[in-house]
């Protein structure tokens, strides 16, 4: 980074369509980690495995946090995925949260420079927080607030969220970018992670012919290495173990022609999540910091 903040982003980002391929992690802050812990994991998931991005979940209200984000960002040469997190309660904590971080985008003078999009999450349709048009409402209001700032929106989201309600085109219509999740393990039909690239075809395609050529990612995109009461798969088939959870990062690799093929630049997509004590079964680590399996995607293909 420089030593001076710039003054404005003008050719600051990248071309999307240079987005393609591994670009990150989804980091749970759940934990309101540190600065410093912040900084040391925010420095591995950049030089370790090349990454371009960290894509927040979860939420931590300290006051103050997402300064240590951008810092921390900043400091280590990453862009961030932000998130407005609703959570599991259907309550309207969002709210104050929505508004922290808005805040906070405008005040920290380095925010727009590590801030890549805004998104509002997890899965809002499909945990039915929002009607889809509030929810679009939602999104428009906030690019209007960031208009200065040149911050995009998006919704983090699956293809069956929409699904459910209509198509909700009114929420890919207002969203800057479409931020997917992908999680084939849940697929009525899933076996094992190496079988699984017509059911993420099959969700992206959907996206394709929905999206109108935006830009996207899979940001909530992987496989359990283990179940728990509320990771279970709806297919008697599908098989979480470490091996399949390696593998389907695997998969997403032996396809990054393809990946980079398709319209609006590409799509780029993020490992969920960095640690099993983030996510358990999920992560990169498992929760003794140790990795799972050898993981080094390539970032270009």
């Amino acid at each position: 980074m420089p030593r001076h903040t710039p003054e404005d982003t003008t050719g600051w980002w990248c071309d999307p369509s240079t987005e393609y391929a591994f670009v990150g992690f989804s980091y749970e802050v759940t934990a309101c980690q540190t600065r410093e812990q912040l900084h040391r994991e925010f420095f591995d998931i950049r030089h370790r495995f090349k990454s371009r991005y960290v894509r927040l979940y979860g939420a931590c209200d300290r006051e103050g946090f997402y300064d240590d984000i951008v810092d921390a960002a900043w400091a280590n040469t990453l862009g961030v995925h932000a998130l407005i997190w609703f959570g599991f309660n259907l309550d309207d904590i969002w709210i104050g949260r929505r508004d922290t971080l808005l805040a906070a985008l405008h005040a920290n003078p380095r925010a727009k420079f590590v801030t890549r999009v805004l998104q509002f999450g997890s899965e809002p349709l499909f945990d039915g927080v929002l009607p889809h048009d509030q929810l679009a409402e939602q999104v428009t209001l906030a690019k209007q607030n960031l208009s200065s700032l040149h911050i995009p929106v998006t919704v983090s989201e699956l293809a069956y969220g929409y699904q459910e309600r209509g198509g909700a085109q009114d929420v890919l219509d207002a969203i800057d970018s479409i931020n997917i999740h992908m999680l084939p393990f849940f697929a009525q039909d899933a076996s094992t992670a190496d079988q699984a690239w017509p059911l993420v075809l099959r969700d992206l395609q959907w996206f394709i012919d929905h999206g109108n050529g935006k830009k996207m990612y899979f940001d909530e995109n992987g496989w359990p290495s283990v179940t728990s009461p509320s990771v279970q798969p709806n297919s008697p088939l599908a098989v979480s173990d470490i091996p399949n959870e390696h593998e389907y990062y695997i998969l997403l690799d032996d396809h990054c022609e393809d990946l980079k093929a398709v319209v609006g630049g590409g799509v780029g997509w993020f490992a969920h999540i960095y640690s099993d004590n983030m996510e358990p079964g999920y992560g990169i680590y498992n929760s003794t910091g140790h990795l799972k399996f050898p993981f080094a995607p390539r970032t270009h293909c």
